[in-house]
């Protein structure tokens, strides 16, 4: 073993791996849409249950879920953490002003139909691509998924993520 080799950070394994199921173009103009579409209707969702104690309001489930999920990811990267952060900061947001604009009913309605039109749009492209989601071999990969969207959007960027 050489002295020189590098260690391959736990999130780069992710990315090569998840990567190496998303090479379709199409496959992977889907899932920039829809794997973001996925992660705000999960909030939306969650954002609908309704608290276990009385005095926290709805949302509280949504939150605990960011937070969460924030915390892995901003292990794998801080940079992508941030983003991610980002991210849950205006899904939150928008799930709050839905809720005074539409209720929260309509909040879980248009979150189901959310859900469900993405899932759909995620199986067309596998469809296309001609594999299996990775998901489907690691439940990790349903939270690798938004950090891949976001560090092709760091790329484009040309920031490092």
């Amino acid at each position: 073993m050489s002295t020189t080799t590098q260690l391959v950070r736990p999130i780069d394994r992710y990315f090569a791996s998840y990567s190496a199921d998303h090479r379709n173009t199409l496959n992977q103009r889907i899932h920039v849409v829809a794997v973001p579409a996925i992660l705000w209707s999960v909030v939306a969702l969650l954002w609908c249950l309704p608290p276990l104690i009385t005095w926290f309001q709805y949302g509280v489930w949504a939150g605990v879920a960011m937070f969460t999920a924030w915390c892995f990811y901003n292990r794998l990267s801080r940079r992508l953490g941030l983003g991610m952060l980002a991210f849950f900061f205006v899904s939150g947001c928008t799930c709050r002003l839905l809720e005074a604009e539409i209720g929260l009913s309509n909040l879980a309605w248009l979150g189901l139909g959310v859900f469900v039109v993405a899932w759909i749009a995620q199986f067309i492209g596998h469809k296309y691509e001609g594999r299996k989601p990775s998901f489907l071999t690691d439940l990790t990969y349903l939270l690798i998924g938004p950090a891949w969207v976001m560090a092709k959007f760091y790329r484009r960027m040309d920031w490092r993520y």
